[in-house]
Parts: structure tokens; C-alpha cells; sequence
């Protein structure tokens, strides 16, 4: 992406307005992370270079990629409680409805999935054994299963539990992942071991979400007692079985012995605790309290590399944060859009005079140290389907940002109001805008809320602006579609444009790589007309760790790996 002039030293006069707070500790703002690789129906293509290599538990320099190790069988003894600090408390613990990525980190040690990604950010079967058979038309995928799994509870995993599963997913009231699963027709159980899936029409994205929560396999007899209430008990397969939560506080899951590859888990348990002040995760680091700690703050990471029991892995998302404008969602998500009657949800000119306040550069550079890098679309620099149109970035004008208010007959100060989690990293965010904002002619007004919260709010349409992000997934559909397309699960802005609906149905048909390209540069394009969602950054994802534990890693999808961890000997 070209980058424009860096600010000057003097930064900008927004800066100056900063709360002192915010001025003394710049760092980074909600944790969301990413992915590093695409995929296709039947194929996986990594567009990332490996990290490069380190000596074991070795830290790279600010902005080197440091996956981390697997654990070497001979280093690690059996048993303890490893203990996880978490930025943020995760939502529902049930594949189909959750929407958060905590509980993708959650759900890492109990739900496998058919597939998974690799540490080369290359799709690998998981509960599959092999990637998906593709018919010659597209229109079908044979999938094969692994035999002799165990669900937690000792019932057996088959191709009728694959099944009930992904119909769960494209039915389920609130389900998260009906966009995602695509126009599936039906799903065909010949044998045990054998699943297929039929589609009314070619879906190229299908392989890459049955990697994440899509392609999760519940427990049958679990849904057919618990239904909706899945996430109260789950029961999945995985080397960790659900064992309790305390709302607001921790997850608890211990080592299952059913689990097929028992053999390579070393803990006896793994505690999630929520902590939402980055400072007091990385004290816990420093105290022992915890031996992992997610979402560093840019701050805190340089110390914590020169701490020499301490490791620190990172990686550059390829998801991103983002503003999002509540357009239409007036009944809720599910619900039939609504056009709201403000300004800023009926004019676009508004919307586009709230991108051109932003100074993008400024953000990263002086409020997140540099380590974070600027974002213009849900399509990464790094991607392979990324192209010049796909990373035109809007410029930073407050005075085309006046002029376009004033073109809608806005007077100003214009007063908007936007929701934030209420974790200190996201404040200062919100501070930062804040002040950048009030340039360009914008009165905005910060309403913080538990992260929680601000999903159930989000949901609702109960929200003017909303400050979150994606951890962005193998597939740009995954990181599009669910959010601007009009029957898109997660599409809590209420956008609806037929343009963009066919640009991306026909991105997702489509079997030949470089069309596909450019209908993503064309959905970029009109996205930045119409700014249902401001993308502003991506973050760089960084996960302590304590040198006495190995194995944690953290792939190119931003989940953190603490399955097959285990303490030193």
C-alpha cells in the first residue's frame, strides 16, 4: 500500500487534545486478530513468508513474525494448570452462535473442526482426513472422516454428527454462520465415514470455513438435550472438555481423556481468566499469576521481550479494526433492514466526511508506536486477492470533510455517538478519534460498555457508531460478506446494496482466481463510496508467554495454541 508523508514530529493539533491519560500511554486498542493465508474450494495458498528462524523461545524485533514452537515431547512434563489471560471475556460457547474471537481461543482446546490451519497458514485436515474431493462442477464436496473419535461425552463422531452440525449452522435462529456455509442444498451421509456436501451453486469459500467455527462438530446427543442452550455445557471433540464459567471472570477446561490423540496433551487443565486492563495481564505475566497473557499492549511489549523469561509472540493481522455505522439496523440483526433517520445513516457524504477526519498514519504512528499498520479495506496488502484497488486508500482532508457536511446540510459541530469496549486500550482509542474528529467538524461522543455488552448492543442496532474489529479469516468472503452483504449474519450495520450483493456472490462462484481479484478491488471501491464500515488499522498480535511453559504458538489466524503446551522438565 503507498503510504503517504508521515505526520511530523509535532504530530497533529488532535493530539494535543488528547487526556493526558491517553497522551502517556499510547497503545493498542481492542484485541482482534487475524489471519495470513486464502483459500478455495479444494485447494489452500499460503501469500505469507514463514517466520523466520529463531533459536527456540527467541523473540524477533519489532515487526518480525514469532509463531512459537511446538513442544517437544522430551521437554515438557505431564500435569498443572495453565493459566491464560484474556483481554476480553469471550460470548457463547456454541460454535453456531458465538461471534467473538475469544472463544475461538476457547474453543481452539475443546471443538475441533474438519480442517484446521497450519503454522504455513495452508488449510490441513482435523477431524477430516483429507481436503475436500470437489466435483468438476462444483457443486459437490466429498468429505472424508477420521474413524474411532470419541466426543467428550463417549458418544461417536460420524458423518450423521458432521451433518446434524452445518444443518445446525444454516438453521439455527441467531446462527453466526449460515452466510458463511453458503447456498448448501442438501448433505449426504453414504457411510459413517463419508460426508457430502451439495450446493445449489459453486461456493469457493467453503473449504476455508469449514477450518474455523463453521466446520466445529457438536456432540448430537448434547444438542438434542441442551438445543439452544448449547453453550451452557458444549460437548464437542478436542484434547480439553468443557468444565465450568464464572460469567465476567473464567473458563475452565480439563484434559479429556477420550480425546483420540490423548497421548500429545500434557496439561491436566487450562484456566481462562478475563482481565481487560492490559497493564495488570502483562503484571500477571511478569508475577507468574498467569503463564499467557493475549493482546500486549504496544507499550508493555518492548519491556516484556527484554524480559529474559518471558517470550513474545507476534504477528501482523489480516483482519482489522474498524468503524461501523448503524445504516438500517433498527429491529435488530435477522430483521429486515430499516433506514435510520440521522444524517449520518441516510447521507453518505457524512459517512465519507467522518473517513476523510481520520488521519490513519497519525493513528498508528503515535498512538500505536508504529506496530500497528494502516488499513483502507477488509483485504490485506499480503493477500492474494489484494490488488491497487483493493488498497486505494481515502486521504486524510478535514477540509473535504467540512465541505461534504456542509454539501448535506449538516451543521457543526455534528454530534454522533459511538459504542467502545470499555477496556482502557479501547478508551484511549476512542480518545484519539475522538480529538482527530472534532477537525473535520464532528462532535464525538464515547459510550463505553463491557465487551459483551457491546456484541448484544451491536445485535440489536442498538448503536449510532461502533468501534470493533475482525480477526479476519482465510477467505476475503469471510471477512466481507457476513458484514456488508444484505443477508450477511454479522451485517449489524444494516447495509443493503444489490451491487455489492452481486459483486460478491459472484466473487464467491467464481473457480478463477484473478476474476475474483478484481471483483474484490470493484467491492472495495463501492464500500468506500457508500462507508457502512470505516476500516482504520490492522494490529500487530502479540501474546506473552513465560519461557516455563512450551508449546503456546499463535498461527497466522491469530488463535492462541495451548493445547499440546506443557511445562518444562
Amino acid at each position: 500500500m503507498p503510504r503517504r508523508t508521515p505526520p511530523s514530529l509535532n504530530r497533529s493539533s488532535w493530539l494535543a487534545r488528547l487526556p493526558h491519560a491517553a497522551r502517556r500511554r499510547r497503545s493498542l486498542s481492542g484485541a482482534v486478530v487475524g489471519v495470513v493465508a486464502l483459500a478455495i474450494v479444494g485447494a489452500a495458498c499460503s501469500p505469507v513468508e514463514p517466520a523466520a528462524e529463531q533459536p527456540s523461545g527467541q523473540t524477533g524485533a519489532s515487526g518480525q513474525d514469532v509463531f512459537g514452537d511446538p513442544a517437544d515431547p522430551a521437554a515438557v512434563k505431564n500435569g498443572g494448570t495453565l493459566t491464560v489471560a484474556l483481554s476480553a471475556d469471550p460470548d457463547k460457547l456454541d460454535p453456531t452462535l458465538s461471534r467473538s474471537l475469544y472463544s475461538r481461543y476457547v474453543f481452539h482446546t475443546m471443538c475441533e473442526k474438519l480442517y484446521d490451519l497450519g503454522p504455513d497458514a495452508k488449510i490441513v485436515p482435523q477431524l477430516a482426513t483429507a481436503l475436500p474431493t470437489v466435483s468438476p462442477d462444483g457443486l459437490s464436496l466429498t468429505i472424508p472422516l477420521r474413524e474411532g473419535v470419541k466426543f467428550a461425552d463417549g458418544t461417536t463422531l460420524d458423518s450423521a454428527a458432521v451433518k446434524l452440525s452445518i444443518n445446525r449452522g444454516l438453521t439455527l435462529p441467531a446462527s453466526g454462520r449460515k452466510s458463511e456455509l453458503g447456498p448448501i442444498s442438501s448433505i449426504e451421509t453414504p457411510d459413517a465415514k463419508t460426508v457430502v456436501i451439495k450446493l445449489s451453486k459453486p461456493f469457493a469459500p467453503l473449504t476455508a470455513a469449514l477450518a474455523d467455527r463453521a466446520g466445529m462438530v457438536l456432540s448430537p446427543a448434547a444438542v438434542n438435550k441442551l438445543g439452544a442452550d448449547f453453550s451452557t455445557a458444549p460437548v464437542c471433540v478436542g484434547p480439553f472438555k468443557f468444565a465450568s464459567r464464572v460469567a465476567q471472570n473464567s473458563i475452565k477446561v480439563v484434559k479429556d481423556p477420550l480425546y483420540y490423540d490423548a497421548a500429545k496433551v500434557h496439561l491436566d487443565a487450562i484456566e481462562y481468566r478475563i482481565i481487560t486492563d492490559s497493564s495488570i495481564r502483562s503484571a500477571n505475566l511478569r508475577s507468574g499469576d498467569a503463564q499467557v497473557a493475549d493482546s500486549l499492549s504496544s507499550q508493555d511489549a518492548p519491556t516484556l521481550q527484554k524480559d529474559s523469561s518471558l517470550s513474545v509472540l507476534q504477528s501482523q493481522s489480516l483482519g482489522y479494526q474498524g468503524l461501523t455505522i448503524n445504516i438500517g439496523n433498527a429491529d435488530g440483526i435477522g430483521n429486515p433492514v430499516k433506514q435510520l433517520d440521522t444524517p449520518i445513516a441516510k447521507d453518505p457524504r457524512v459517512r465519507q466526511a467522518l473517513e476523510a477526519s481520520i488521519d490513519r498514519e497519525a493513528l498508528v504512528t503515535s498512538i500505536f508506536n508504529g506496530l500497528n499498520t494502516v488499513a483502507c479495506s477488509p483485504i490485506s496488502p499480503k493477500s492474494e486477492f489484494s490488488s491497487d484497488a483493493a488498497q486505494k486508500c481515502p486521504a486524510h482532508d478535514t477540509a473535504k470533510a467540512k465541505d461534504l457536511l456542509k454539501q448535506a446540510g449538516v451543521a457543526t459541530p455534528y454530534k454522533v455517538s459511538m459504542i467502545t469496549s470499555n477496556n482502557p486500550d479501547s478508551l484511549r482509542l476512542a480518545q484519539a478519534l475522538q480529538a482527530m474528529v472534532k477537525e473535520g467538524g464532528f462532535d464525538l461522543v464515547i459510550k463505553p460498555v463491557e465487551y459483551a455488552s457491546l456484541l448484544d448492543q451491536q445485535d440489536r442496532g442498538d448503536y449510532e457508531l461502533l468501534q470493533l474489529g475482525w480477526s479476519g479469516r482465510v477467505d476475503p468472503d469471510a471477512n466481507i460478506f457476513n458484514f456488508v452483504g444484505s443477508e450477511g449474519s454479522q451485517n449489524v450495520a444494516g447495509y443493503n446494496s444489490p451491487e455489492v450483493d452481486k459483486l460478491l456472490t459472484d466473487a464467491r462462484q467464481s473457480k478463477d482466481q484473478a476474476q475474483r481479484v478484481q471483483l474484490y478491488g470493484q467491492v472495495v471501491s463501492k464500500l468506500q463510496q457508500d462507508d457502512p464500515l470505516i476500516y482504520l488499522y490492522r494490529q500487530r498480535n502479540l501474546t506473552g508467554v513465560t519461557k516455563k511453559v512450551l508449546g503456546v504458538q499463535t498461527y497466522p489466524d491469530g488463535v492462541i495454541r495451548t493445547a499440546f503446551a506443557g511445562y518444562a522438565k
